[in-house]
């Protein structure tokens, strides 16, 4: 794995959140899924954690992203937790599983990436985090690559395209998400590799 991605370890992230601006709007849902690499030298996923995010004080809630996502914030059953304790902990696991890849950081990966990558470096400053193990501006976008691989770039579209099953009903849940974008990753560049586009070292 640290070869396939010149010492890069791709993470899927997916964040759900109060609007489009990463500064003022909060992040209600992150989850993250690592990748790892079988013997063949495939993509599979890996881990996957995933948290109910309390708005940040002061955050802006837009109704009309809260009605696409369907997330009530202040729902009991929600379970959600602070940015400053979800934060930490996930951070620290992935940057365990960079270094047991041999890595030397982490690369996210998202569909239309650099939003979520926006909203992650926004909690990460406000919660003082000083070791985040994600590059900072470098990203792998699903939505290009799909562009690219399927002529797709809605992640549903994409993920029908390629034959992975995909459930309208569950979108826009950070968990699922990111584990839907995970598989399309794995795919596309398993794909590449089986054309011949890159052979793993050990051939």
């Amino acid at each position: 794995m640290s070869q396939r991605f010149r010492g890069f370890l791709p993470v899927v992230i997916d964040v759900e959140t109060g609007g489009f601006d990463c500064q003022t709007d909060a992040l209600l849902e992150i989850a993250a899924t690592t990748i790892t690499m079988d013997d063949e030298g495939n993509l599979c996923l890996d881990k996957t954690f995933a948290f109910n995010v309390e708005p940040f004080e002061g955050a802006n809630l837009d109704p009309a992203a809260l009605e696409f996502t369907g997330i009530d914030p202040h729902h009991p059953f929600r379970e959600a937790e602070p940015e400053e304790m979800i934060l930490p902990d996930l951070l620290q696991a992935i940057r365990k599983q960079v270094k047991l890849h041999d890595c030397t950081r982490a690369v996210l990966v998202g569909h239309n990436a650099h939003f979520d990558l926006g909203f992650l470096m926004a909690a990460a400053e406000r919660c003082q985090i000083k070791r985040n193990p994600f590059h900072p501006f470098s990203v792998f976008d699903t939505a290009t690559l799909s562009g690219l691989a399927f002529g797709q770039t809605v992640l549903a579209k994409a993920c029908q395209s390629a034959g992975i099953d995909f459930s309208n009903s569950e979108a826009h849940s950070a968990d699922y998400d990111t584990q839907k974008t995970a598989e399309l990753f794995c795919l596309i560049v398993n794909r590449w590799k089986d054309l011949g586009g890159w052979q793993a070292a050990a051939e």
